[in-house]
């Protein structure tokens, strides 16, 4: 038997980097927490500690504040690419680089009824994400979001599960349907209008959220995805994960009162966690696309 070293990679996770445009007046903001990974022939590095191929993480660092100069951030997806590029093509040892990246949404401050040029309040939100994978194989890209809270009070079902000797739950027409989701697809290519395509996206998934008369949670992402990937010709693939943010119905019966769907306790936990993938039988190849690195986007 041999024990031998398998797949490797390593970077600097979570770089708080924040660019304002400050090219007139009203200054702009760009709010990101940036990941990268480099991939090649690192092996020494673990076997023998050898680090003679190994870019500092607190370079790679460096890097991710420098673009965000020099570069600029039109898009979380393009400068992604930039960075990814610039390691692979740049530093001899790396022969792919991995770039993940959240972006935190502002909203401008109204003071007096007018939106202040300096002043913002964050927002709310989802979180905007966006995962590059550049190597030899060629660039990925992968857009998203997550913690997108969404409900809906009506028009969700879930009746005609199977059921055993430890089932409880009872069957319902009609319930409250709510989530926090997670959402990535994947662009057949990097020649993409990104700032375009988001709110696309988003905007296509919570009309199915609202629309699609839903039997099962699982419908639901199926009839997302497929929009999706129907609607936007650059998108191939989408991958859903949807936990379930169960409300239950209170029995108000002990204090003489009616409850016709009108008051829930809304239960963090256990809840249900549902993901699909829905994608284009003709889709490109992956390859590492998915390959995680800090996991974040």
């Amino acid at each position: 038997m041999a024990i031998i070293l398998g797949e490797q990679q390593y970077g600097k996770a979570e770089s708080r980097v924040v660019r304002i445009y400050r090219d007139g007046p009203r200054h702009e903001i760009r709010d990101l927490n940036v990941s990268t990974a480099m991939r090649g022939p690192f092996d020494p590095a673990h076997l023998i500690g050898d680090q003679s191929n190994v870019l500092p993480t607190d370079t790679q660092k460096n890097t991710a504040f420098a673009f965000a100069k020099s570069h600029g951030i039109d898009s979380i997806e393009h400068y992604g690419l930039e960075l990814a590029r610039h390691f692979v093509r740049d530093i001899e040892p790396v022969d792919g680089a991995r770039i993940e990246i959240e972006e935190f949404a502002w909203e401008r401050a109204v003071v007096d009824g007018v939106p202040h040029d300096h002043t913002w309040m964050r927002a709310g939100r989802e979180i905007r994400t966006a995962a590059v994978t550049v190597d030899a194989t060629g660039e990925y890209v992968i857009g998203g979001f997550k913690d997108l809270v969404i409900l809906k009070s009506t028009g969700s079902e879930f009746a005609g599960f199977l059921k055993d000797e430890y089932t409880t739950l009872q069957e319902t027409k009609d319930r409250v349907m709510a989530t926090s989701l997670v959402a990535k697809w994947r662009f057949a290519s990097s020649d993409v209008d990104w700032n375009a395509v988001y709110p696309e996206v988003k905007a296509i998934m919570v009309r199915e959220f609202a629309t699609v008369q839903s039997l099962a949670l699982q419908q639901t992402l199926w009839h997302m995805g497929k929009a999706v990937i129907e609607q936007i010709p650059s998108i191939v693939e989408v991958r859903l994960t949807a936990p379930n943010k169960h409300h239950f119905v209170v029995d108000l019966a002990p204090f003489g009162l009616e409850n016709h769907g009108e008051v829930f306790i809304a239960a963090d936990r256990p809840y249900g966690l549902i993901e699909a993938q829905v994608l284009r039988d003709d889709a490109p190849a992956a390859h590492d696309a998915w390959r995680a690195s800090a996991g974040l986007a």
